[in-house]
């Protein structure tokens, strides 16, 4: 046996993170750990990496028959523990051989070995599959070449244990059949793997266990072969999820926002179009979805009509039928455009602020006139009834909100929004990272926005989720739309094929 978790029970304060948890892995063995966000899977794993010191917690872990009393990350790494967080941990501004060695430099009496370290980097690639100098500055790497560095360091590291958290949810379709394929390459060497991920395809195709915990509670593990994907979904939230996608049918009204030859140059490389004469309409009442491959410029346009992209953009934008000029964030709200970010650890919270100051943030002008001091009472009943009304899960409001899950946070972003009372709700990829039953409760909230004549943008990376929401589908490619569509069952496969053809729609 591998590894050992025995008993493993955390607490912050008066909350139990994590209650009689036990785990077991062998060499070779890829296990998922599955469950809702909060669920205690992220806590269990900084338990086991040395994040949480021995004697912060109660249980015990062994690692190659070695009881670990690890107190810093570093005592795991150097038993071969090694963790990959959703957020990567490398320097953009070093080389892929710096980021690889940093720490570990090779050398004699104080000098850098850069020839040795040039040569084990180019194994470590290839190891890898990545096809790169070892000169090559990270910050001009896509993601999923910056994961496969992060593995490469991982191998650097002696790994015998590698974690993995959400390693796919900014990755391609590509990108994620190579991250699978070299995580059974490592599994054929020995190399045991947990992996942790929302996307229950994956979790099927990769994993031989599967371990499932609820509520910081252990519910069961079992081989992956014998059980689906509704069974793994029944385990993590209790209940069978019959229906993911609400499909209800939506009062669609008049046109509340057009848009015409709306295009937006690259912000650095000025002669580059990321949008190119897009033009589209919005209705109350409708959500519109759109799809398209990575870089197809979904983002870019929404970033345009919220007044936050960095780079020049010209076009018309028609809010019920009268033409208004959006230049920033504040102009949008104005205009009763509200807009949930693609990142929001980077542009949707502040991290160490309260999550009741993170849903007041965009709206203090409601609890304050002039300049009368803020109305602190009317500002918590607020908060209290936002935490309610989206099922916020915090043990208090006044807890820092990068402590919550991140399906918790994106509800905070979400009642921030609601806060403004928008006509025009956009959501970019509101569900990455969020489990089955915290994506659920967001479109069922969704559709009763709907209901009650708010329209909706929403752009997801996911097909399945676009055309479970959608009344129609904008597709783009390159920059431009392909196709607008209108979701009478509408399938993946017609989707693809208008984004991927060459002539633009008429």
């Amino acid at each position: 046996m591998l590894l050992e978790m025995n008993n493993i029970t955390k607490r912050f304060g008066a909350v139990k993170a994590l209650d009689n948890v036990s785990l077991r892995l062998e060499s070779g063995e890829v296990m998922s750990l599955c469950g809702e966000n909060g669920s205690g899977k992220s806590t269990l794993m900084k338990i086991l990496c040395g994040l949480y010191p021995h004697g912060d917690f109660e249980g015990q872990i062994y690692f190659a028959g070695d009881e670990i009393q690890a107190q810093t990350i570093r005592d795991t790494e150097r038993k071969g523990i090694v963790i990959i967080h959703q957020e990567l941990a490398l320097v953009r501004q070093l080389t892929v051989m710096e980021n690889i060695f940093l720490g570990a430099e090779l050398g004699r009496f104080g000098i850098v070995d850069d020839e040795t370290m040039t040569l084990r980097c180019q194994q470590l690639l290839a190891r890898v599959k990545l096809n790169v100098s070892p000169h090559t500055r990270v910050g001009d790497l896509g993601l999923g070449q910056q994961q496969l560095v992060e593995i490469a360091r991982a191998l650097n590291k002696q790994v015998r244990l590698l974690i993995l958290d959400e390693p796919t949810s900014s990755l391609t379709e590509r990108e994620t059949e190579v991250l699978l394929s070299i995580i059974h390459n490592l599994r054929d060497h020995g190399i045991a793997c947990i992996y942790i991920s929302h996307k229950l395809n994956e979790v099927k195709a990769i994993s031989d266990t599967i371990c499932v915990i609820r509520d910081g509670k252990p519910i069961a593990t079992r081989p992956a072969a014998g059980l689906s994907e509704d069974d793994i979904i029944t385990m993590m939230v209790g209940r069978e999820l019959t229906a993911l996608y609400p499909h209800q049918r939506h009062a669609i009204g008049e046109t509340v926002l057009r848009v015409e030859n709306l295009t937006a140059w690259h912000p650095v490389n000025r002669h580059v179009r990321r949008v190119n004469d897009v033009s589209f309409s919005l209705k109350r009442g409708e959500i519109l979805g759109i799809a398209g491959l990575v870089g197809a410029g979904r983002t870019e346009t929404v970033q345009c009509l919220f007044g936050v992209w960095p780079g020049r953009w010209q076009g018309d934008i028609w809010i019920n039928g009268k033409k208004v000029q959006i230049n920033d964030c504040q102009q949008a709200i104005a205009q009763g455009i509200a807009m949930v970010p693609e990142d929001r650890k980077k542009d949707g919270i502040v991290p160490l602020m309260s999550v009741g100051k993170n849903i007041t943030l965009a709206a203090l002008d409601q609890f304050s006139h002039r300049f009368a001091p803020l109305d602190e009472t009317r500002e918590q009943h607020t908060i209290n009834a936002s935490i309610a009304r989206l099922r916020v899960k915090t043990s208090s409001p006044e807890l820092a909100i990068g402590r919550l899950s991140g399906g918790n946070q994106q509800k905070a972003i979400l009642a921030k929004c609601l806060l403004l009372n928008p006509q025009i709700l956009i959501l970019d990829e509101p569900t990455r990272g969020i489990d089955v039953g915290a994506r659920q409760e967001i479109y069922l909230l969704i559709n009763s926005l709907v209901q009650q004549g708010i329209a909706v943008i929403v752009i997801s990376s996911e097909l399945p989720e676009v055309l479970g929401l959608s009344d129609r589908v904008l597709v783009m490619h390159e920059g431009r739309i392909k196709a607008d569509l209108i979701n009478d069952n509408l399938t993946q496969e017609q989707v693809m094929e208008a984004a991927l053809r060459s002539e633009h729609y008429a």
